[in-house]
């Protein structure tokens, strides 16, 4: 009988043999070793595949290859999910890198703390593109996801108070990461669910807001993963093909989250999606023309 891996590593791939490689390498470094790497291509009209084939070749772990039809970059992360033995699954985007002790240090939290659902690190920076203004400020806002929400030395513990925040809503809105920073429990999906095929852009941190409800999310204050800035990846294609899920943001707040946030948003979101509050609304429009005339 074939006994399954403690940790199900999960790459979607397109068109990434320039950077795959270096991703591929940093999986064969790792100090934990029960392990399975699953390849979920998208298909890839580049040399993927060839590095991918090259890599199963020569590794002592099993790595399982399989061929998605395109459709959008969510079902190809579910499609991963899909196929993972694993007891944990982690993520590794073809552009980013593990550093040597990110599976080990991820499993231990995860094993020893039964009520976390997720575990996520702080992560490091390779900067594959012109070092401008722009990618200087990306850095200043989103380079430490969590330097808002707690200064203190120290591994950091969120739970689903963090939705009760008055900054909750402002930049980051991520406050988790990527998900090449994560770990998490398989058996969490039996009550998030998977990503939100929907969604092109937030689909990583709300799928954390799922898990957030339920379960708590630790943050290693220490960078294990490398993560890449460049110029072809998910985000900025977005940015340029002018996707913004971010619009749709507040009313899945509204939607999914009502009760457990700050009242300041609860009364905003009320006022603009809740049809009684959309009434109101107009009303007192109405009231104050009639009173300041």
């Amino acid at each position: 009988m074939e006994v399954s891996p403690s940790i199900s590593i999960c790459i979607p791939t397109y068109n990434g043999a320039e950077y795959l490689q270096e991703a591929l390498e940093s999986i064969q470094t790792q100090t934990f070793k029960d392990f399975e790497v699953l390849v979920s291509d998208d298909d890839s009209k580049d040399d993927t595949l060839k590095v991918v084939e090259k890599f199963k070749q020569e590794s002592n772990f099993p790595v399982r290859v399989f061929h998605h039809k395109p459709d959008g970059i969510g079902a190809n992360w579910n499609h991963a999910m899909r196929q993972a033995r694993g007891k944990y699954i982690k993520f590794l985007f073809q552009d980013d890198i593990l550093l040597p002790t990110c599976l080990e240090e991820m499993y231990t939290v995860l094993e020893n703390n039964p009520k976390v659902g997720l575990v996520a690190s702080k992560r490091e920076f390779i900067i594959s593109k012109h070092n401008d203004d722009k990618t200087k400020q990306w850095l200043a806002t989103y380079g430490d996801l969590q330097k808002h929400i707690s200064d203190a030395p120290g591994d950091l513990i969120l739970t689903k108070k963090l939705f009760k925040r008055k900054d909750f809503f402002k930049k980051p809105k991520n406050k988790i990461g990527e998900p090449s920073v994560m770990m998490f429990r398989k058996s969490v999906l039996n009550k998030t669910g998977y990503y939100d095929e929907r969604l092109k852009q937030i689909l990583d941190f709300e799928f954390c807001c799922r898990i957030l409800k339920n379960y708590c999310i630790h943050i290693i204050a220490e960078p294990l993963v490398k993560f890449r800035l460049h110029d072809n990846q998910a985000t900025v294609k977005n940015l340029k093909s002018k996707i913004d899920d971010h619009q749709i943001y507040p009313k899945l707040l509204y939607k999914d989250y009502f009760w457990l946030l700050n009242y300041k948003y609860q009364k905003e979101f009320f006022l603009r999606y809740d049809p009684l509050g959309v009434f109101l609304k107009k009303v007192s429009r109405k009231l104050r023309k009639i009173f300041n005339q």
